[in-house]
């Protein structure tokens, strides 16, 4: 196997991208890098600083000031905004409903998939979010872009915030993710969109173990 090796996992919202990408990159000893964490970071320190999410240039302004960095810790990765600890931060619904709005904006991605890119130089790699194939590591050795139904997605979204503690509407949670994909297809800065040769693979009815493994076979037949 090569060094240095890009695996860019694209798909919309809740189709088991995160978990999937944290378990390859574990297993593979590869760094993670969770795309959407970063802009639900930024999302989060607007929200906290009364930041106008209707104006690119002051949410701009803000993420120049923010460093946002990833720290493996037993539980899990973690994500840290100016060094303060905001996993679970980042996960609750005034972000989750806040951050297409926020990630929409083309300065703002332009700033990020520097700081991905970055990331992404010196080490082998398992990135996953809306635009990894296509914009972000568009030479990555590896394309994947999940899929699943909204129903699916719903239930996984429910049960994870359900054992979080955080109280959800499951039939709100569907149409936010439906609106979601909605507005993450037909934006106009980087949509989701499924690269050229990225390999479809839908877990409608998988566990993640399945899903793994099914990336896991494609990597060691593709790379």
């Amino acid at each position: 196997m090569k060094n240095n090796i890009q695996i860019a996992i694209d798909g919309p919202a809740s189709a088991g991208k995160s978990t999937v990408a944290k378990i390859l990159a574990k297993k593979n000893s590869f760094i993670y890098c969770d795309t959407g964490a970063m802009y639900r970071a930024l999302t989060l320190s607007a929200l906290e600083n009364n930041v106008n999410l209707d104006s690119e240039e002051e949410l701009l302004s803000l993420l120049n000031k923010l460093t946002i960095s990833f720290n493996h810790q037993e539980d899990g990765q973690h994500v840290f905004v100016n060094n303060e600890d905001v996993t679970l931060a980042i996960r609750n619904n005034t972000v989750t409903n806040s951050v297409s709005k926020v990630s929409a904006y083309k300065s703002i991605r332009e700033e990020m998939v520097i700081r991905q890119q970055k990331i992404a130089e010196s080490n082998s790699i398992v990135m996953d979010g809306r635009d990894i194939g296509t914009v972000v590591l568009p030479n990555a050795d590896l394309k994947i872009f999940l899929i699943a139904s909204v129903v699916e997605r719903a239930e996984r979204r429910y049960k994870e915030n359900i054992s979080k503690g955080i109280e959800t509407d499951f039939d709100e949670l569907k149409k936010e993710i439906a609106d979601r994909d909605h507005y993450d297809s037909t934006r106009k800065n980087s949509p989701l969109v499924q690269a050229e040769d990225a390999i479809l693979v839908d877990t409608s009815g998988l566990n993640i173990g399945e899903v793994v493994l099914k990336i896991e076979n494609l990597i060691q037949s593709q790379i």
